[in-house]
């Protein structure tokens, strides 16, 4: 039976240095990430007990220590380290759904933001 269940990370903002150019990484960015994962809560909605599910606060902790200690020319390169780096570090998750957007990003046009969304399963 596939898990329907779902905690969600939503508006994680945070500043990093990733970027197409030499001058993107010396500069940096803000930037904002949504993360859905699916993980089975039934356990953890019967014992009230954070030891059987997943913290989301070191989820959010994950993602912005993978953000700010690596740099890359490209979100996409971005997104799939910090899947890669969640899955290590947390069993529970069978699947995540995660959006990482480059906040008012460096284009000759107003822009609200760019990113990518991508789905892993483990």
């Amino acid at each position: 039976m596939a898990i329907s269940d779902t905690i969600l990370i939503t508006g994680l903002e945070f500043y990093a240095y990733h970027g197409a150019t030499d001058e993107e990484r010396k500069v940096g960015h803000r930037y904002r990430v949504d993360a859905r994962l699916s993980v089975d809560i039934r356990n953890a909605g019967a014992s009230d007990s954070l030891e059987e599910t997943v913290n989301y606060a070191a989820v959010a902790l994950c993602i912005q220590e993978v953000a700010q200690t690596n740099q890359f020319r490209l979100i996409e390169a971005l997104a799939t380290l910090i899947v890669r780096v969640v899955f290590e570090r947390f069993s529970l998750i069978e699947a995540i759904t995660l959006k990482v957007e480059k906040l008012m990003p460096p284009y000759p046009a107003i822009v609200e933001s760019v990113g990518v969304e991508i789905f892993r399963t483990r």
